[in-house]
Order: structure tokens, then sequence, then C-alpha cells
């Protein structure tokens, strides 16, 4: 394999999972009132990165206020509960937030 093909192999498998993770975070109805660089409903994925950066227990945090939703971080407008998202989904999608600059 010359290493050009082997340069475009690696980044398909390393930009795979920022894709899965976009894919997951439409098919759960994220996008509804998130995206990733501009408030619409919610705040925007990289704000939300930016806020939690220094956090430790940030993708626990976030995990829970995905699935449990939550009000008050970022105003009185609430993030309702999201059940159809189980606990793995809700990790790989803050996971993915977390990524986002």
């Amino acid at each position: 394999m010359n290493k050009i093909a082997l340069i475009a192999a690696l980044a398909t498998v390393v930009a795979a999972p920022a894709f899965a993770s976009q894919d997951l975070a439409n098919k759960k109805s994220c996008m509804a009132c998130h995206a990733t660089d501009k408030k619409l409903v919610g705040p925007a994925f990289k704000d939300i990165a930016a806020k939690y950066a220094s956090q430790k227990d940030a993708v626990a945090k976030l995990t829970e206020k995905v699935q449990k939703g939550s009000v008050g971080s970022w105003g009185q407008v609430p993030m309702p509960a999201n059940p159809q998202v189980s606990a793995d989904e809700a990790k790989q999608l803050v996971t993915w937030v977390m990524s986002i600059k």
C-alpha cells in the first residue's frame, strides 16, 4: 500500500467516530434543538464543550443531563429527558460533543 492510500485509510478510520456520533445525534433528535456551532433552542455543542472542558467529570455529568434532562445551566429553557437514548448512546454523544472545538 502506498503512503497516500495508507493516509487516506487512516483518515477514514479516525473520522468515522465523528460521523457516527453526528449520525446518532440526528437519529436521536438532538439536532432539533442543538447545532454544532450556533445556538438554536439549546446551546451550540461547541459552547457546551467549551463550558465543561475543564471539568473532569463532564462526560458523566452531561450524560446524566442527556438522559434525565435539566434546566438552569443555560437559562430557564428546560432540556427534556431523553428516555429513548440509552446510557451508552448518551455517553457516545457527550464524548463527541466534548470533542467539538
